[in-house]
């Protein structure tokens, strides 16, 4: 049995240990509070309509109609986009459209439908879910009139004067492509002045924005109403805002680590069948490297009022990350007139597998050009980027 040592005696003009200890040897208390099952919790006196808060940032924040909805699905482990619409039939998601958008990857049946979630059954009949409407349905902005894409290229660093706009309606597999397609067209205006010649290049990796892009589409609280997804495109930066705060027990700081979770089920399996989503998790991350390797600050995430924004920078903090393959690649391509895939592996002594995964990697940081009919093409030919 331990012995009790006696407390230690005061001298006079001294103290005790315990008296000497400052203020930054207190001991703390963790405590974790795991989520209730009879979520939405609300403040009895104001009652379950307007008695319900979240946490946003460092604010707490009342709920609205909306969002104590999605609370409620949350505790139910289900999503909006799962959802089925009654008040249609099956032949409201446009079968030859969804059929379309996989041909490059496999051709689409009629059962894929209710694999993929497009449909369900719904009281003895089929009716297309939310995401089925929302990724290929007939006339789907008269059920979700705010599903589109607004892109603008403003003067300066603020909203004060336009430069160039598009309004996005396109399916939203399509949309993506037009959305990106519009970035890039006003993102080639840097310059790099070297010893010999001047060389253009990307002020933004594509890599980055395709990601940006990619996640407010299938991240966005489609059940929100009162504006659109938003692409900004000013002098020093993009942003690329949608509808929804992160999916509750996500926060930002989670981000960096590939901690996800998945808002809308039905258009992230559909994305995840097309390619457009490669690994669950794996976004953030890729935006985050593609920035780093361009030279480029890390994205900032942000929740703002009910919405959630990505901010690319374009102000280089240091020199893009090339290593002495890359940079062998770089080098084939010097003369300009186009390599094939077979010919530059023969030159940097790689597998024309092995190539091509680093002549995608080198063009999604917009260092090298393709040029062909599609990813297929045998004949495809590469060009330097800048």
């Amino acid at each position: 049995m331990r012995a009790q040592l006696p407390p230690p005696r005061r001298r006079e003009g001294t103290q005790t240990v315990e008296e000497q200890r400052s203020p930054r040897d207190d001991r703390g208390l963790a405590v974790q509070v795991y989520p209730s099952q009879g979520r939405p919790h609300y403040l009895r006196r104001e009652g379950p309509a307007n008695g319900v808060y979240v946490r946003v940032g460092s604010t707490n924040r009342r709920a609205d109609p909306q969002l104590v909805d999605e609370l409620r699905r949350f505790a139910r482990g289900e999503t909006f986009d799962e959802q089925p619409m009654p008040g249609l039939d099956s032949e409201g998601v446009y079968f030859r459209a969804a059929s379309e958008s996989f041909a490059p990857v496999r051709k689409l049946t009629r059962r894929d439908l209710e694999t993929l979630r497009l449909v369900t059954d719904h009281q003895g009949r089929q009716v297309p879910t939310v995401g089925g409407m929302l990724l290929f349905g007939l006339d789907r902005e008269r059920h979700f009139p705010d599903a589109w894409i607004q892109a603008g290229r403003f003067a300066g660093s603020d909203k004060t004067r336009i430069l160039d706009r598009a309004e996005i309606h396109s399916l939203p597999v399509r949309a993506v492509e037009e959305a990106i397609a519009f970035v890039q067209k006003h993102s080639l205006h840097g310059a790099e002045i070297g010893h010999v010649r001047r060389k253009d290049r990307w002020s933004l990796p594509p890599v980055a924005v395709r990601e940006a892009v990619i996640n407010a589409v299938v991240h966005t609280d489609y059940a929100q109403r009162g504006a659109p997804l938003r692409v900004s495109i000013f002098d020093d930066r993009l942003e690329v805002e949608n509808p929804g705060l992160l999916p509750f027990g996500l926060t930002v700081e989670d981000l960096p680590h590939g901690v996800s979770k998945l808002r809308n089920r039905v258009i992230g399996r559909v994305f995840h069948a097309l390619g457009l989503i490669e690994q669950w998790g794996s976004g953030i991350q890729r935006m985050t490297a593609a920035c780093r390797d361009a030279g480029l600050g890390a994205p900032v995430f942000e929740d703002i009022a009910t919405r959630f924004r990505v901010t690319i920078a374009t102000e280089r903090i240091g020199r893009p990350k090339l290593d002495d393959t890359d940079q062998a690649i770089l080098a084939s391509l010097i003369r300009g007139k186009g390599l094939l895939t077979n010919e530059i592996a023969k030159r940097i002594g790689l597998t024309p597998r092995a190539t091509r995964t680093r002549l995608a990697r080198l063009a999604g940081r917009g260092l090298v050009r393709e040029i062909g009919t599609g990813p297929q093409d045998p004949k495809r030919r590469y060009f330097r980027g800048n």
